[in-house]
């Protein structure tokens, strides 16, 4: 099942969401509003936000929060694109130019800090505590967890467990927040708030490790972006930690040679490399793992259609690779 049909029993929550995306973007600067529209043409999955969205239906909560606790989500999810896209160098995006490529590094950055900053404004509206806690803690943990990425850069010799330290932080956190947002709104009782966040939580785990996998497996009009980024960037994935890890000597220099020097040159024989150890599986296996851990912590929840679909949710965040 494709997402946009996953997304469709609520495609007017979405419609809500996306409006107030929309005006919570203007701004009477004239380079935010254009960055603004770039960003929003774009497009994007809006995963996170409809992540938002389906759990509160799961809790039976409707309430006028729950769209601008998704905005929130999707302001500091975008403001971490457009920093990571000035630290990576990136110019393609979602099969478009990067903000940065567009406007340059200055206005993407600010940009980015301005919409952290209205993501506060918007926590401040819901007038809950215990969310300001939950969202300040995760935006510092992504932070954290790009600065550990930097610090990975060009290193081989990181270890798996650092690895998904990495994801942990700068993807899985957001996630967690998306689905227990609306348990913290709601009140709703300890066992199924732990529920949702468990769910997103590892949901988040394998959406990332899928994402890292199809580096090295999709096509640049599937992912929206240059195939062997993560390369090119000499970042340590793990696709490349297997490889160091069951590679042959020459596979082994290979991979070691690229991430140390930060190159892409070597791509199509480092494919055939992760090709040769099912890397490319294993980390799916594993991705799998994490999307059935999510799904049997749903199971704390009322069963109801929207449970079921954020358990399709979790199986789509692996099925994207096949």
């Amino acid at each position: 099942m494709k997402l946009a049909e996953l997304l469709s029993p609520i495609a007017s929550d979405m419609a809500a969401i996306d409006q107030l995306i929309r005006d919570e973007l203007q701004s009477d600067v004239i380079l935010i509003n254009q960055i603004g529209h770039h960003i929003i043409a774009g497009g994007g999955k809006r995963m996170r936000p409809a992540l938002v969205a389906f759990s509160a239906q799961a809790l039976a909560f409707d309430d006028s929060r729950v769209p601008v606790a998704a905005a929130i989500i999707e302001f500091i999810h975008t403001a971490t694109l457009l920093h990571d896209d000035v630290v990576d160098e990136s110019t393609l995006r979602r099969g478009r130019e990067t903000a940065n490529a567009s406007f340059g590094n200055a206005a993407s950055v600010l940009t980015g800090d301005f919409l952290y900053s209205r993501a506060f404004e918007l926590m401040v509206r819901l007038q809950c505590m215990p969310i300001m806690d939950l969202l300040a803690r995760t935006t510092n943990a992504i932070a954290e967890g790009e600065v550990l990425q930097l610090m990975n850069i060009g290193n081989p010799d990181i270890s798996e467990a650092q690895y998904l330290d990495v994801i942990d932080r700068k993807t899985a956190r957001l996630f967690r927040a998306a689905t227990l947002l609306p348990a913290l709104l709601s009140e709703a009782p300890e066992a199924q708030a732990q529920a949702t966040a468990a769910y997103g939580q590892a949901l988040g785990m394998a959406f990332q490790l899928v994402d890292d996998a199809l580096d090295y497996q999709g096509s640049e009009s599937d992912l929206g972006k240059h195939v062997g980024d993560d390369l090119a960037e000499g970042k340590p994935t793990l696709p490349l930690l297997r490889v160091l890890q069951q590679g042959n000597d020459s596979a082994r220099r290979r991979v070691r040679r690229a991430i140390t020097e930060a190159t892409a040159d070597e791509l199509p024989a480092i494919i055939d490399d992760i090709r040769a150890v099912g890397a490319i599986e294993q980390t799916t296996q594993l991705a799998d793992d994490y999307a059935s851990q999510a799904v049997q912590a749903l199971d704390a929840l009322p069963a109801s259609s929207e449970r079921d679909t954020l358990a399709a949710l979790a199986r789509f965040s692996v099925e994207r690779i096949s």
